[in-house]
């Protein structure tokens, strides 16, 4: 009898198809999926060690380009913790806008997704219609910080500055006509013989195993869980919000994917609730040590000049102590964990990325499978490597 041996083969690194610089370590029998090592590493900033020599309030842009696709919810998660540190309440208005510009982010960040991994099983119109969404929404952030991508809105407080004159009226049209938007990719893919053929009974996991691995996010509501951090500890006024939480039956492939769109359409209603309770008010708290004094003071006032310099310069210093705080966001639970020795700069900074947790459950999902199901199961986990490699 012929000896039964297996081959070992690298898929990646490159970016196509597996969502970022991932390697794959296969062990294949035949077509079967013995054993499934991912490496990770290739995209290694060092941008955690980077923060200890940042003051607080640089430390904000370094946080758009760890999930690039959804930039205002690192700033969100950062911004809560350091607040938690200084003890400030943010005021209303800015909550509210906090609330708006995340679940557009969420929206934005779910439309690369689905155009992506459409496109990595042959479907290449979605791309095309995804894509086309959100370009509207970047337009909606630039508007707003004068940066398509990395915005860097949020403050430490509050926020860059107030909604430019018609953004509401902007943000009101882009929602109307979403919903049917999302009808048009619903169309196109979920009763798509094809599509339902390549994701349906594909890339399963268990709730137990996804709860034991760390996972989070669409990927772990997809096997059942009810776990959504809007929900179970609500942050920047999201207990005010009323909406519905994704959730799935099989934890495979196809349900990730419906919860997915699920999401977006809750998050229009979150975007419509938000407009509709909008506050007038201020949009930083009124601390002279977190808040720059107005740029047309500056220029008459010797003592706003010296403010202005000191703030920029010497940055604010927390009370020493640790703080924890996460948010919900689109790829899971982002935390981030802040020490403070009560200088201006941070001793540590640590980022807990959903998608580094959510990866480690891949071989879970494709040991067992057929290799060729591999590129559906990697992309509908929806990885971003700058955040898994940090």
């Amino acid at each position: 009898m012929a000896e039964r041996k297996t081959m070992l083969v690298n898929m990646g690194p490159q970016h196509p198809s597996t969502h970022g610089v991932l390697r794959l370590l296969l062990e294949l029998d035949g077509e079967v999926v013995v054993r499934c090592t991912p490496h990770i590493g290739y995209l290694h900033t060092g941008v955690e060690k980077e923060c200890e020599a940042k003051r607080y309030l640089q430390v904000i842009p370094m946080t758009d380009r760890l999930d690039y696709l959804a930039p205002l919810s690192n700033n969100l998660v950062y911004c809560l913790a350091v607040e938690k540190l200084l003890g400030v309440e943010v005021p209303e208005r800015a909550q509210v806008i906090r609330v708006m510009l995340a679940e557009l982010s969420r929206i934005g960040s779910h439309l690369v997704w689905l155009g992506t991994h459409a496109m990595d099983l042959g479907a290449m119109s979605v791309f095309l219609y995804c894509f086309r969404e959100r370009e509207q929404i970047l337009d909606l952030f630039e508007a707003v910080s004068g940066q398509r991508m990395m915005t860097t809105y949020f403050r430490i407080g509050g926020l860059m500055a107030d909604l430019p004159p018609g953004f509401e009226e902007k943000v009101f049209a882009f929602i109307k006509q979403f919903p049917k938007r999302v009808d048009e990719y619903e169309d196109l893919l979920t009763r798509n013989r094809i599509f339902i053929e390549r994701t349906k009974g594909i890339g399963v996991i268990k709730r137990e195993d996804a709860i034991n691995l760390g996972v989070s996010g669409p990927t772990l509501r997809a096997c059942g869980v009810p776990w959504d951090i809007r929900k179970a500890t609500p942050y920047s006024s999201y207990e005010r919000f009323d909406f519905q939480i994704a959730l799935g039956r099989n934890g495979d492939v196809y349900d990730r994917y419906l919860c997915r769109l699920f999401e977006m359409r809750q998050s229009v209603e979150i975007v419509k609730q938000s407009l509709d309770r909008l506050p007038s008010g201020p949009v930083m708290v009124d601390d002279p040590k977190l808040t720059p004094p107005p740029k047309a003071l500056v220029k008459t006032s010797m003592e706003a000049l010296i403010h202005h310099f000191k703030y920029w310069s010497e940055g604010f210093a927390p009370p020493a102590g640790e703080v924890y705080v996460s948010v919900e966001s689109p790829k899971g639970e982002y935390g981030v964990y802040v020490v403070s020795d009560g200088s201006p700069k941070p001793y540590r900074v640590y980022f807990r990325a959903p998608s580094f947790a959510n990866l480690q459950a891949l071989p879970r999902m494709v040991e067992g499978g057929l290799v060729a199901d591999l590129v559906a199961v990697i992309g509908s986990i929806d990885i971003v490597l700058g955040e898994i490699d940090r």
